[in-house]
């Protein structure tokens, strides 16, 4: 195993210190009173064989974990997913407007959640997960044979145009299925915006084995996917099956992706933004780039989330629109700069 160089060392020790203060954060603002000092005691009094006292009320600490670490955890947990998947879209597809939104990853899990949803019954909360990947790797699939068929393998671009066409298709038949069923419209769209509101342990631990297997596989792959930036005939001379890596990545981005939009919704643009923000700081390297992609994410939803519940307080907004008012203007920036590659 090749030891990370002092450089790695510091930008992914850099990345982890954004993430904890953004935790810290996240957990400390609203109504209750926390204090930086109380959270850091209540966490470290949680350690094995340690007891102190935070002076935190019972109240506040129901508050503290039961509600507000929940929700940073699964925002941190989403943030990094979808940070991850765009990054390894975009090495597979060697393009970097690719990510879990434009491919129609999250528009196909959001048709397949919404299903479930209002014909799933009582069974419906159970059946969102595998529901939702199930409609995210139809859709990414349906995505790349429209885009290699149509476009002859020409240009990458065409991938991105089919996953547009494959997204606006599963939700033109998501708003059918929501029509038929109106009596569960407002749950629909609130999910469909994005929401971390009722955020709970449960739905960390439905996501957290999705989330870990994902990130598992893409990080065994990190050396390959440099490889594959070259070219799929280069790879080939080096003895890597390009079709069959690309299945496999495809496959366990869009797993992830899948599990963390039945819990968060459709949360856009994540996806783009981070990727190409590290790519700009550290260079194109998948060693480097998906770890700290994975911790900036984090960061990046937290403080989304934290932006979601203050700029209009006590109203609270859909962390999708957050992301989308900063995610659209990036796009564009990235849309300009790709121009001549694309």
């Amino acid at each position: 195993m090749t030891r990370p160089s002092p450089r790695h060392a510091l930008v992914l020790g850099g990345a982890t210190l954004l993430l904890g203060a953004a935790v810290l954060l996240g957990t400390l603002i609203g109504p209750a009173g926390l204090t930086p000092g109380g959270v850091v005691l209540e966490l470290v009094g949680r350690l094995p064989l340690v007891e102190v006292d935070s002076g935190f009320t019972e109240r506040q600490q129901v508050i503290l974990w039961e509600i507000r670490i929940p929700r940073v955890v699964l925002g941190a947990v989403v943030g990094a997913m979808l940070a991850i998947a765009g990054a390894t879209y975009q090495g597979v597809f060697r393009n970097p407007l690719a990510d879990p939104y434009l491919l129609g990853v999250s528009s196909g899990a959001g048709l397949g959640a919404t299903l479930a949803i209002v014909v799933g019954g009582a069974m419906g909360s159970a059946m969102v997960p595998p529901a939702a990947f199930a409609g995210g790797m139809i859709a990414v699939l349906a995505t790349y044979t429209l885009g290699r068929s149509v476009g002859g393998g020409r240009s990458e671009v065409v991938i991105i145009l089919a996953g547009v066409a494959v997204a606006a298709f599963a939700s033109a038949v998501q708003t059918f299925f929501m029509q038929r069923h109106d009596e569960t419209l407002r749950q629909v769209y609130s999910w469909m915006l994005g929401r971390l509101t009722t955020s709970g342990w449960s739905d960390v631990q439905t996501v957290l084995p999705y989330v870990i297997v994902s990130v598992a596989v893409i990080a065994l792959f990190r050396r390959t996917l440099d490889v594959m930036a070259v070219g799929d005939t280069e790879a080939a001379t080096l003895g890597i099956a390009p079709a069959r890596v690309r299945l496999v990545l495809i496959s366990v981005a869009t797993l992830g992706t899948a599990a963390v939009v039945s819990v968060s919704g459709l949360i856009g643009f994540v996806g783009i933004v981070i990727p190409h923000a590290v790519r700009m700081l550290i260079g194109p390297g998948h060693r480097l780039l998906l770890p700290v992609s994975l911790l900036v994410g984090a960061t990046f939803l937290i403080l989304a989330d934290v932006v979601a519940r203050t700029a209009m307080s006590p109203a609270e907004l859909p962390i999708g629109v957050v992301t989308a008012a900063i995610g659209a203007p990036f796009f564009l920036l990235v849309l300009r700069r790709s121009r001549g590659h694309i």
